[in-house]
């Protein structure tokens, strides 16, 4: 038994869908302790866009300790705090007409929910916020009242309250406006839906599988609540930072959120960091009202605004970006019309993309060879049915093509085995020849 079986929790996850000892990660690559390389599409569950140990960032931040610079500061003024605002007003903010101000919250993306959802509520003087089906916003207990997946909330071990579940773009059908049916229940005071304070949503739905709102639904969205008087909250968390091919994921849309929580690629280097955006006239926070110890990160102001400055200074990078998500796209367009007859489909945007497969087990099978080929990429959705790409925005042409090659020769190789159209129940039936270990090693 190693420390890991000996001590760990149980409720580690990732480690159980890529069982290695890892010492080493560059780039798009991930190293283990034998030396063999893995491609790496899973990216720190999109907190490494830019890669692992990015040399730009690199540099900086070895340079700031080397210098002696404030690794924490609670919220103090620092110069690093000072040049990452500089940097995230001139570059980010001002070029696209957004004008907000900054909170600096714990360093998780739970937290940047959770003081939105408590901003709005305080704003607003409402409790309810209407969140959408297949959501997914953090496991602290304000941001699961607002998650869909019973799987993360049934292990809250208490009642959840304080929101309202509306139906994502497309979760009653193609053709059918959710924003319509949400319009009807804010104008009849007998829907039994209170007032909202907010609502929060993912343009991109990450853990929920990979779920893309189109750009009419979100502006359609936003009437709504700019109608009904209701703040808009998008939580730009995993579909941030560039994700989808701009570095805000509402960007196309042509929306302006009343608050936005960013986490995860924030800082560039897979530092612990988080903000909120909010609209300066929803400002209106007591000194030290909300706090926590861990709000200032230098380190990661030094590599977010390094990640900014070399990546955003200019529109060359979010081009690449969105060529590379155009070639998954007719990747994966090609590869889902080719194996099993309906048995998979692509959805998503940007490079964050997935392929929807008949249920989850078949998800895992693919998975599962595609590690056997040293390819790390996980699965997302309710049921763990969607193979989710979350590749680094810096990955080589090169390394793109191998990886999904790989998912490719995964797949090509799972409908052999079981025939051109999967069966639910011969996948069912088939679960019990593959170890419990394997069996249950969905990450996340």
């Amino acid at each position: 038994m190693n420390i890991f079986d000996e001590i760990e929790s149980e409720v580690q996850s990732y480690a159980r869908s890529f069982p290695r000892l890892f010492n080493r990660a560059k780039g798009e690559f991930l190293y283990d302790e034998e030396g063999n390389e893995y491609l790496d599409f899973l990216a720190g569950a999109g907190t490494l866009n830019y890669g692992h140990n990015n040399d730009l960032f690199k540099k900086e931040l070895l340079a700031y300790i080397e210098a002696d610079g404030i690794s924490h500061g609670l919220d103090l003024h620092t110069r690093a705090k000072e040049y990452f605002l500089d940097t995230l007003n001139e570059k980010i903010l001002k070029p696209r007409g957004l004008e907000y101000v900054v909170q600096f919250t714990g360093p998780t993306g739970t937290n940047a929910v959770e003081a939105a959802l408590k901003l709005a509520r305080n704003v607003t003087g409402r409790e309810n916020v209407v969140s959408f089906t297949n959501g997914f916003h953090g496991v602290s207990l304000g941001a699961l009242a607002t998650t869909g997946n019973s799987h993360h909330r049934g292990a809250s071990g208490v009642s959840l309250s304080g929101s309202s579940r509306m139906p994502y773009d497309g979760y009653l059908g193609d053709g059918i406006d959710t924003t319509a049916y949400f319009d009807k229940v804010l104008s009849d005071s007998s829907s039994g839906i209170d007032a909202p304070a907010a609502v929060i949503v993912e343009t991109v739905q990450g853990e929920g599988g990979i779920n893309a709102a189109s750009f009419e639904w979100l502006r359609n969205l936003e009437a709504v609540c700019r109608k009904h008087d209701v703040l808009l909250i998008v939580d730009d968390i995993q579909s941030g930072c560039g994700r989808t091919g701009t570095f805000f994921s509402f960007e196309e849309a042509g929306i302006k959120p009343d608050i936005v929580t960013m986490s995860k690629s924030l800082s560039g280097y897979g530092l612990p960091f988080a903000v909120v955006l909010i609209r300066p006239e929803l400002d209106q926070w007591k000194p030290g009202e909300h706090n926590g110890t861990f709000r200032g990160n230098n380190m990661a102001f030094v590599t977010a605004a390094a990640a900014i400055d070399n990546y955003w200074s200019n529109d060359e990078f979010a081009k690449q970006v969105q060529a590379k998500g155009r070639y998954i796209s007719s990747r994966l367009e090609a590869i889902t019309s080719k194996y099993g007859d309906g048995s998979f489909s692509p959805r998503g945007r940007g490079m964050m993309q997935g392929i929807y497969c008949v249920n989850g087990t078949l998800a895992g099978k693919i998975t599962r060879k595609a590690f056997a080929k040293s390819l790390m990429i996980e699965t997302s959705g309710a049921d763990n049915q969607v193979v989710k790409f979350l590749c680094p925005l810096t990955i080589s042409e090169e390394n793109l093509k191998r990886g999904i090659d790989i998912v490719e020769q995964a797949i090509a190789e799972v409908c052999a085995e079981q025939g051109d159209i999967p069966s639910e129940v011969d996948f069912f039936e088939d679960d019990y020849n593959i170890p419990a270990e394997e069996r249950f090693s969905k990450a996340g």
